[in-house]
């Protein structure tokens, strides 16, 4: 009878080495090349550190990249070091597929985060935020306190998939209405980059009733540069993704700045908890997980609004 208690206690803990063995989650992300990279470096960090403490056989490897290329290469290094799963945030999601398919054709469970490939079936997982709600929730809004006409110009992110969702939604939000869109150009999601444009704009555009830019992190950019300006006809500017910045402009009443639509870098931790679900308790979580496009309004900001948070 001894022998045999000892057998399976022998057993249990062999069962339970087993069931706690080491695994590797590797997170791939851009650098914090502006506010809402920032926020996603931010997020992930705070989160690999929270999933370590929570699971105590679980290494979160987060690796930073300044642009695609770079980013390629950290995937290739990543995927040396027998990776579990992999949770990555694209610089530029067409250049990064091949590179991306490369991973999971090693065997790693891939979560891809908010800037998501044409192929699908390079992903087990997407997280991401509601870019065509983003586009959507700026025009209904737009249409409705212009009174369903005025001249506008638009400031777009980068020349990639999320960005056109959020702009054709835009821009079918805006049909059938007597909004104009005096001019378009692309800021790169950089308060620099936004600056100049808005200076040409305005340069080229005697008259500008209102200005929708796909982030918040260009709307600074802009307002800089109506400011120099000292231009007085720009009445409403709509950004995205709920920089603290603007949730306290819409929670303090800004005329200028009365909405915003959330796009919270926070899903990269969101992604992160689902991923670690899959790995360590091997819950089903494949599939596509979207975070709604909310319109932040004086009488919600209050709800979104994070003082620690460097986004």
């Amino acid at each position: 009878m001894k022998r045999f208690l000892a057998s399976v206690a022998v057993l249990g803990l062999l069962t339970g080495a087993a069931y706690a063995q080491n695994k590797t989650m590797a997170v791939s992300i851009p650098a914090a090349d502006h506010g809402w990279t920032g926020g996603v470096v931010f997020h992930a960090t705070q989160e690999a550190a929270a999933l370590e403490k929570k699971y105590p056989g679980l290494k979160v490897i987060v690796k930073t990249s300044p642009d695609a290329a770079a980013q390629a290469n950290a995937l290739e290094d990543l995927t040396t070091q027998g990776i579990d799963a992999l949770v990555v945030l694209p610089h530029d999601p067409n250049v990064l597929t091949d590179p991306i398919r490369k991973v999971k054709e090693k065997g790693p469970f891939v979560t891809v985060v908010d800037r998501i490939a044409n192929d699908h079936s390079i992903y087990d997982l997407y997280v991401g935020g509601d870019n065509p709600g983003l586009g959507r929730a700026a025009a209904v809004y737009m249409k409705d306190k212009m009174g369903g006409k005025g001249d506008i110009v638009i400031i777009r992110g980068l020349p990639i998939p999320i960005d056109e969702a959020r702009y054709n939604a835009f821009m079918d939000g805006i049909k059938g209405s007597d909004i104009k869109v005096l001019d378009s150009q692309f800021g790169n999601w950089s308060r620099d980059d936004a600056f100049k444009v808005m200076q040409d704009f305005l340069v080229k555009h005697p008259k500008i009733d209102a200005v929708w830019a796909q982030d918040d992190d260009m709307v600074v950019g802009l307002l800089e540069a109506i400011k120099q300006a000292k231009r007085t006809d720009i009445k409403l500017v709509i950004g995205g993704a709920g920089m603290k910045e603007m949730i306290q402009r819409v929670m303090n009443g800004d005329p200028m700045i009365p909405v915003d639509v959330l796009y919270p870098p926070a899903m990269v931790a969101t992604a992160m908890d689902l991923t670690a679900l899959g790995l360590e308790e091997n819950m089903p979580v494949s599939g596509n997980y979207i975070l709604n496009a909310t319109l932040v309004t004086k009488d919600n900001a209050k709800n979104f609004y994070y003082k620690d948070s460097p986004f």
